[in-house]
């Protein structure tokens, strides 16, 4: 059965930088179970924001796993006393038609709604503070060669210590290139990969920090940055603990001119162009004085 008891409610809205909502409210029955309830989510995305049903239901099974707090098997049986409600027509169930070319976009509903799915869950249970919830990805190439990553950033904290720094979140399976790899199989050079000091929200037990992670482009090549968390959109603390920063990035061409680019964007890199990617830090738990 779940801890939270019985006859209780709990509510979170998150949104996507572009304002689309992510809602859940999760409620509790009297035999121990639970529905899990997204209605008041936005409606089917126009861009490549949605998501299929089974990344909600991973979402849920990921943190009844975190809630049961010990280790078990990864099995479909955790959510046998468990009711998704994802509703028809929304960004978490849209609508595929029969001819493919129809049918919506996925492909940030993978990386990037999957981990805002995760952050209203863990807000509305209030479990932990926000974390970067994105993946940061970076893709780069040519007709003949390509290149994709996804870039480490701060965990949010909870009521029993401070979140971690530089590494990924939640909904994230990938592991970051060395260096050493990166640099002699592509035409790009890492300038720089460190901490984003005090990018993390102050608190009883502070967010961890972003990365700063900087590449140098030796040739003309095509860039395509898919992110969330930017302005405006910072990871939330927790119980009086403050945001974590948001996201940035930044392209500085060859003779010195900047564009600050948005967190979804293509752009097109010259040789001795450098792009500048901060990740979002984590927020904080708790008031200092606490």
């Amino acid at each position: 059965t779940l801890k939270p008891r019985a006859g209780r409610e709990f509510f979170a809205a998150e949104r996507l930088d572009d304002g689309t909502p992510v809602c859940v409210r999760v409620s509790v029955d009297e035999d121990g179970g639970a529905t899990f309830d997204f209605s008041g989510s936005g409606p089917q995305h126009p861009g490549n924001f949605n998501a299929p049903p089974a990344v909600a239901v991973a979402c849920v099974l990921y943190v009844l796993r975190v809630l049961v707090g010990v280790e078990i098997p990864l099995g479909e049986g955790l959510l046998r006393a468990v009711k998704i409600l994802l509703p028809e027509g929304s960004l978490l169930n849209p609508n595929f038609d029969p001819d493919p070319i129809k049918c919506p976009a996925v492909v940030a509903g993978n990386t990037e709604v999957s981990q805002r799915i995760v952050q209203a869950l863990l807000r509305a249970l209030n479990l932990s503070a926000g974390s970067q919830a994105t993946m940061n990805n970076v893709l780069f190439g040519d007709a003949s060669l390509g290149y994709y990553e996804t870039v480490c950033g701060g965990a949010g904290a909870t009521e029993n210590a401070p979140g971690a720094s530089g590494v990924h979140t939640h909904m994230t399976n990938t592991r970051i290139a060395d260096p050493e790899v990166l640099e002699s199989r592509f035409p790009v050079r890492l300038r720089r990969f460190r901490l984003r000091e005090n990018s993390g929200g102050g608190g009883k037990h502070p967010g961890g920090d972003g990365v700063i992670r900087e590449y140098e482009f030796l040739r003309p090549l095509s860039l395509s940055l898919l992110g969330q968390s930017r302005a405006g959109n910072s990871p939330f603390g927790a119980n009086g603990g403050e945001a974590g920063e948001a996201g940035s990035q930044t392209l500085v061409r060859a003779d010195g001119s900047v564009e600050e680019l948005p967190g979804v964007c293509r752009a097109e890199v010259g040789a001795g162009d450098r792009l500048t990617l901060a990740t979002p830090g984590g927020g904080g738990w708790g008031r200092c004085d606490t």
